[in-house]
């Protein structure tokens, strides 16, 4: 697989998903910030993860992502769709590098200061096309995930 962690901070979740992707997959790390790609840097330097060999930083927007159409599998984001200002935008180029298939997952966190309702979310990925694949979790955290068409 080919993964996107779009707004991957200093990386909470990126390790955890190169090693579920494999030796064979490849991650792509992006975030806005310089520094919290440092951090993931940092991060993966350290001892315990050091094994890790399938992770791209790239500094970048979710307006403008570096990637061809329908190049990839899925598409991440935790705590990240509400702070890009043209949220409307950022789908519309999710869909774009994503395969037809493809998977787009949304997770949010309470009490994250911009934590949306489940329907929030779920409209914000009709909206863009997004078909609901599946919702689990509860009330103070949860996760959509989409399939493109």
């Amino acid at each position: 697989m080919h993964v996107l962690d779009l707004g991957c901070g200093s990386g909470a979740f990126t390790p955890f998903i190169a090693r579920t992707v494999g030796e064979k997959g490849k991650v792509y790390a992006l975030d806005i910030q310089a520094d919290m790609l440092k951090q993931l840097e940092n991060k993966l330097a350290r001892p315990e993860n050091r094994d890790i060999k399938n992770i791209k930083l790239i500094e970048g927007n979710a307006y403008e992502l570096p990637f061809e159409d329908g190049s990839l599998d899925l598409v991440n984001m935790v705590t990240v769709l509400q702070e890009i200002p043209d949220r409307s935008r950022a789908l519309q180029e999710v869909k774009r590098v994503l395969k037809p298939g493809g998977l787009f997952a949304v997770t949010e966190l309470f009490p994250d200061p911009d934590y949306p309702w489940k329907s929030t979310t779920i409209k914000l990925g009709n909206g863009a096309g997004f078909v609901v694949d599946m919702v689990s979790g509860n009330f103070f955290n949860y996760t959509v995930r989409f399939k493109k068409p």
